[in-house]
């Protein structure tokens, strides 16, 4: 329960640091934010093996790679909380000349991004890549990625996964963020994604589900599970189920929030259902 607690506190900073981030500047995405930072509080503090300090190569450790680059608030505040960059940077997200822009870059040399995203759709082919070269090294390690449910709309995505299972990439855990929003409304609406089980495993993927993508433990067990299924000769997909704007309960179960920043009395009322917990940067 102690270390549970610690997780719960983690995830409720964070909160307030995605709120702040985004409020600061009046732009940014904090819905999907919100709604993922079980799921990054999870991996970085739990489930992934890396190693001390940052090089691109990443080698002997397991790898992330953001697909939906536009969650950078979540992405960046977790990154800072796990000792990759100062806490006090948060303080200078999408400003000029900062090395958080609003969608995760390269050229920055912000420690934990090891691929520019922001345009959808190329994040699973970049870590199926990664995923091969560790096996031509005899690198044991596992590489995760994470897309939002709206991205399945890209085709390179169905591209990228007929060649996992086509070629055996069995070193690889894809996360779907299932929150059934995006920018222009449900996914329903927009264009329905219909059955992703009976899809990811039409296309030959290993296929589990994460009921409860905001309750920390749910998360973190369902990770564990998916880890022990690589290795069996197929990529596995896990399709976790989100709120969007989990946390802020006038942000959540709508897409008015992918997009946008909360005003003075709305920051307020958000920070007042996430107390600090961590220490404000």
């Amino acid at each position: 329960m102690p270390k549970t607690q610690q997780l719960e506190d983690f995830v409720t900073q964070v909160r307030r640091d995605i709120l702040r981030q985004v409020h600061k500047v009046n732009s940014g995405h904090p819905g999907g934010s919100l709604g993922c930072t079980e799921f990054f509080v999870a991996l970085y503090q739990e489930i992934l093996d890396r190693k001390d300090g940052f090089d691109m190569d990443g080698k002997e450790e397991d790898l992330f790679f953001l697909s939906n680059g536009h969650i950078s608030p979540v992405y960046y505040s977790v990154l800072a909380r796990s000792g990759y960059f100062p806490v006090e940077e948060l303080n200078t997200f999408r400003l000029i000349d900062s090395r958080l822009q609003g969608h995760p870059t390269t050229h920055e040399g912000l420690p934990g991004i090891r691929i520019a995203s922001g345009s959808l759709g190329q994040g699973m082919s970049v870590a199926i890549g990664a995923a091969q070269a560790k096996k031509l090294n005899n690198d044991d390690h596992i590489v995760y990625s994470l897309h939002g449910d709206g991205e399945l709309q890209e085709g390179q995505i169905w591209e990228a996964a007929m060649y996992a299972a086509g070629k055996k990439v069995d070193n690889l855990i894809s996360t779907i963020d299932l929150n059934g929003q995006q920018i222009d409304g449900s996914t329903d609406d927009v264009l329905s994604l219909g059955s992703l089980r009976a899809k990811f495993e039409a296309f030959g993927w290993d296929v589990m589900e994460i009921k409860e993508g905001n309750n920390i433990t749910a998360v973190i067990e369902g990770l564990q599970e998916a880890k022990s299924r690589t290795g069996k000769g197929k990529p596995v997909c896990v399709l976790m189920h989100t709120v969007m704007g989990n946390g802020v309960d006038f942000m959540m179960h709508t897409h008015a929030w992918h997009g946008k920043a909360p005003n003075d009395e709305q920051l307020e009322i958000g920070l007042a259902q996430n107390p600090e917990t961590l220490g404000d940067y």
